[in-house]
């Protein structure tokens, strides 16, 4: 596989192998591995290293309901906008109900952040506002086979999100199992969307061509993923923060 595709001399001849070069590919190139997350996990990094990760990654939590939504306007199929629809409802929340974008919320206040400037998003990273919108317009521009096959991450999310449950509270004191509230509920949401994305490009992606594009919209994402967290570890762990970015205090 190359940097942006699979490249030659893999097969795809029908559905399984199409699973199988798909859990390869989150095997090796999902952000799990990223030495930014190794440090957050490990209890190596310092509270405002913590803060300017929670910030930046609100851009990407809260672009999501976008995202699913310029995916649900793709399909006039109307069983499939049904089932993603609560994909949207899990972020955006409803009457009377907290959603993911408020449980992130209550991280970043946790965390001591001001909720006006993490919803303002003026002090993320540029490479982070770049990612995260290179990720809506795919799944505009690209086909909806494409669009569904980009959210296969959260085949692999789970066991991240037990490894950042656990390893947080673990090693930092400011962080408590209320405000870790988001990755808790991911745990059951997460299945079951990736669940249904996987059943989904299995029957629709017919010919090797489009399972080909299936597995070059996965690593498109995990490419989206990865790069946020090479932002973050320029910035804030080699200490090369852009003019305007998130400075935390003390630094």
């Amino acid at each position: 596989m190359t940097a942006l595709s699979i490249g030659k001399g893999i097969t795809l001849n029908n559905a399984e192998e199409l699973e199988a070069t798909l859990r390869h590919i989150g095997a090796t190139r999902y952000h799990s591995l990223h030495p930014f997350h190794r440090l957050l996990h490990g209890g190596k990094l310092n509270k405002g290293q913590v803060q300017a990760w929670a910030l930046n990654r609100y851009y990407y939590q809260s672009t999501i309901p976008l995202k699913d939504a310029m995916v649900i306007s793709r399909f006039r199929d109307r069983a499939t906008r049904v089932e993603w629809r609560h994909r949207i409802e899990d972020h955006d929340g409803d009457v009377g109900s907290e959603g993911g974008i408020e449980r992130w919320l209550k991280l970043t206040e946790g965390l001591g952040l001001d909720s006006a400037y993490v919803e303002s998003t003026e002090g993320i990273l540029p490479a982070t506002r770049f990612a995260v919108e290179a990720y809506v317009h795919f799944c505009r521009d690209k086909t909806p086979l494409e669009a569904i096959a980009s959210s296969l991450t959260e085949l692999f999310a789970p066991n991240l999100h037990e490894e950042r449950i656990s390893g947080m509270l673990q090693h930092y004191d400011f962080v408590n199992p209320d405000i870790m509230s988001y990755f808790s509920r991911r745990l059951s949401q997460a299945p079951r969307d990736a669940g249904f994305a996987l059943e989904y490009v299995k029957a629709h992606a017919k010919t090797h061509a489009e399972r080909e594009a299936v597995c070059n919209a996965l690593i498109f994402k995990t490419n989206v993923l990865w790069v946020q967290l090479d932002a973050l570890y320029h910035a804030y762990v080699e200490g090369h923060i852009p003019p305007g970015a998130f400075v935390p205090k003390g630094d």
